[in-house]
């Protein structure tokens, strides 16, 4: 409050957080995000993602599906995510899952009994998940996260309604085809079918859908992964 009273100038990255301040204060604060480097993030035709543990290489032209977060958590709709692979996997026999991000939680509270959110989903799905086409790769450096993005046949990215996260705007840089979650700081970017699709964050089988649909044919959604940059670009 004490700082709320001596800005001047306040600056949020996304209308929905700048909503959620008192109403006497908002008028100080300015919607400007942090800014995405599109010169950097692009989409790369050339790009391979080499996933040394299982000799295998990966290029944009192959059935890819993606998922990133800092770390995997519910509040980043990560056990949605795992609940819909079954039935992606067993309707895309030829896809891969690329999964980015640590064991630990950023938000909200830990798991049951010290373990990780990812041990209870393995658990939990058990032999439904063919594992051998589900790729962890942890924490990766930066150069290798691009790959990721510009390997990538649809990208999910689900979230409560919190912070709106710099890897979907770079997803949307890339020209990744975003499948994102129907809450509020994703909605204030992707208009589902034009630049993105929307899809509950609590309905796997609703993700699952999505995925599969767009999996099945790549140059369907051409022009919304080319609305994807150009929203960046311009915003």
């Amino acid at each position: 409050m004490l700082a709320l009273n001596a800005v001047d100038f306040g600056q949020c990255p996304t209308q929905w957080q700048r909503s959620l301040y008192p109403a006497e204060y908002q008028s100080k604060l300015h919607v400007v995000h942090e800014g995405i480097d599109t010169d950097l993030v692009r989409p790369d035709a050339s790009a391979r993602l080499g996933l040394t543990q299982r000799e295998l290489e990966l290029s944009p032209g192959d059935e890819v599906l993606t998922y990133v977060a800092r770390n995997l958590e519910p509040y980043r709709g990560f056990e949605s995510f795992m609940r819909s692979l079954p039935a992606i996997l067993a309707a895309r026999p030829k896809a891969q899952v690329v999964i980015v991000g640590n064991d630990g939680v950023s938000y909200g509270a830990p798991a049951a009994d010290g373990q990780s959110f990812c041990a209870l989903m393995h658990k939990e799905l058990g032999d439904s998940l063919d594992l051998s086409r589900v790729h962890f790769l942890g924490r990766i450096p930066y150069s290798v996260y691009l790959k990721v993005l510009q390997v990538s046949t649809a990208h999910v990215y689900l979230t409560y309604p919190f912070v709106l996260s710099w890897s979907m705007l770079e997803a949307m840089a890339a020209e990744c085809l975003v499948i994102g979650s129907c809450t509020q700081p994703v909605e204030e970017v992707i208009r589902d079918g034009e630049n993105g699709l929307l899809v509950d964050v609590l309905s796997p089988a609703s993700i699952a859908e999505a995925v599969i649909r767009t999996l099945a044919d790549r140059a369907e959604f051409d022009a919304i992964r080319q609305s994807a940059r150009r929203t960046i670009l311009q915003r």
